[in-house]
């Protein structure tokens, strides 16, 4: 097999790769089932192709459930001149509006809304 078939071979597979992990936020995320989570950003992932930000909930019984919420990919929130420092806030409390996973994972969630203490808010979703 020649080197230029081998490079065409190597590169359709890796964009048909790339094609089937992308996914619609409607295909995994469902838009029927919003929740509001109060709690403080804990850490975020700054990765590809979506960005996560964990988030401590304070239950009613003092214990702490821990969330994942999945948000835009880097690149958009870098455009809109977002950084993770921005995001985590200093450890702030925030106010989350986001989609619950449509295959029932507990405690995923994708992220709409994030609102600070002190009135500031990131809409990282054009759905609202």
């Amino acid at each position: 097999m020649s080197s230029a078939r081998v490079v065409c071979l190597i590169g359709g597979l890796l964009t048909s790769a790339a094609v089937s992990s992308h996914h619609s936020v409607t295909g995994q995320f469902d838009p029927e089932h919003r929740v509001e989570l109060h709690g403080v950003i804990t850490k975020v992932d700054w990765i590809n192709p979506h960005t996560y930000l964990h988030l401590a909930v304070k239950n009613d019984d003092g214990t702490t459930t821990d969330w994942r919420l999945e948000s835009a990919p880097t690149a958009m929130l870098r455009k809109a001149r977002i950084t993770p420092d921005m995001l985590m806030d200093g450890g702030s409390p925030v106010t989350i509006e986001a989609i619950m996973a449509r295959d029932g994972t507990a405690n995923l969630a994708w992220l709409y809304r994030i609102e600070f203490s002190d009135g500031r808010f990131y809409r990282l979703s054009a759905d609202r």
